[in-house]
């Protein structure tokens, strides 16, 4: 079954793909077998179905076969990353949080691309700032080492990414890759704080990670956010428990939508993002932000919640985490 007609039949007629399977067809279009309509309309299929666990392992497996690997030398390393495709048209908050970790002494290794069903990614607001994008081994770990993280440009890691990104660019729609980018980080970070964008992918996720060993918190968000957006109850899947928690829990108050929206043009959502890290934000942005990356920080330390929002908390206030993001882009010029 590799010829395209056969597979979208196979798929048509609610048949599934075995893990193999999966792998065989992700590697194929890694390969350059596929022209960019065949492509598509495997895209699109998944628009139409629920992907299964098998199938995403089987995706997941063939772009982390065909990745350039890069070894950081890092022993314990977390990315957050967010699948994306919520929709929802958020600042950036994973990233920021990840900024924020980082500060308070975690080493991140951040995964991340340009957004494509929203307007502004990682990558769109880190090269506006003047980031350059490397796969370049030595600067990563000296970003690593000196910024305590360093950001892994998908496209440059991931040729079967690569190979997709126009035609994901061109649909301007959620795809399987979404649910595949947080677990493809070619550093292979033994931690992961993960957002996902529903909460039959949180499901997903956890099955295929429990499988692993990688210590790692799923959140998700009930009304929709690939993130911890304080605007309604969340969940938040971990190695070992499986808890639903409302904002209250974790001291914070609920917060709407408009607390936490991006902005119209990618300038607008970088003067957001630097605000935030000058400590100059609104205090619920700034609660969005430190939220994420308690979590995050959980994850990394193991220690208590309380302990980790005050890291977070600390990390903002005393500009240890705009020093990271500063240090990190200086590195990489």
């Amino acid at each position: 079954m590799t010829e395209m007609r056969h597979i979208i039949n196979h798929l048509t007629a609610h048949k599934t793909l075995s893990a193999e399977e999966a792998k065989k067809i992700l590697s194929d279009i890694a390969n350059g077998k596929y022209n960019d309509v065949e492509m598509a309309s495997f895209l699109t299929v998944y628009l139409m179905r629920n992907v299964t666990v098998n199938e995403l392992t089987g995706f997941r497996d063939a772009l982390l076969e065909h990745c350039i690997k890069i070894d950081l030398q890092q022993e314990n390393t977390i990315d957050l990353c967010g699948t994306g495709g919520d929709g929802k048209n958020t600042f950036n908050i994973s990233t920021l949080a990840s900024f924020v970790t980082a500060g308070a002494g975690a080493k991140v290794a951040k995964h991340g691309n340009y957004g494509v069903s929203s307007l502004c990614g990682s990558s769109n607001i880190l090269e506006y700032f003047g980031y350059k994008f490397t796969n370049n081994e030595d600067n990563l770990r000296k970003q690593i080492n000196k910024a305590g993280i360093c950001f892994l440009h998908a496209p440059l890691f991931n040729p079967a990414m690569k190979n997709v990104a126009p035609i994901r660019k061109s649909l301007r729609v959620k795809t399987f890759f979404n649910m595949l980018g947080p677990m493809v980080n070619p550093s292979f970070p033994t931690n992961q704080l993960v957002g996902v964008f529903s909460l039959e992918l949180a499901r997903l996720y956890g099955y295929i990670y429990q499988k692993g060993d990688k210590k790692f918190t799923i959140v998700h968000s009930l009304d929709g956010y690939d993130e911890i957006s304080l605007t309604t109850d969340f969940k938040v899947i971990t190695n070992n428990s499986e808890l639903l928690l409302n904002p209250e829990n974790t001291g914070y108050n609920m917060i709407k939508f408009e607390d936490i929206k991006g902005g119209t043009t990618i300038k607008e959502s970088a003067k957001i993002f630097i605000n935030v890290l000058e400590n100059k934000a609104t205090n619920r942005q700034h609660n969005v932000v430190a939220v994420n990356a308690a979590f995050a920080l959980q994850n990394y330390y193991k220690k208590d919640i309380e302990e980790c929002k005050a890291m977070a908390d600390e990390s903002i206030k005393s500009g240890k985490a705009l020093n990271a993001f500063k240090k990190m882009i200086e590195i990489s010029n």
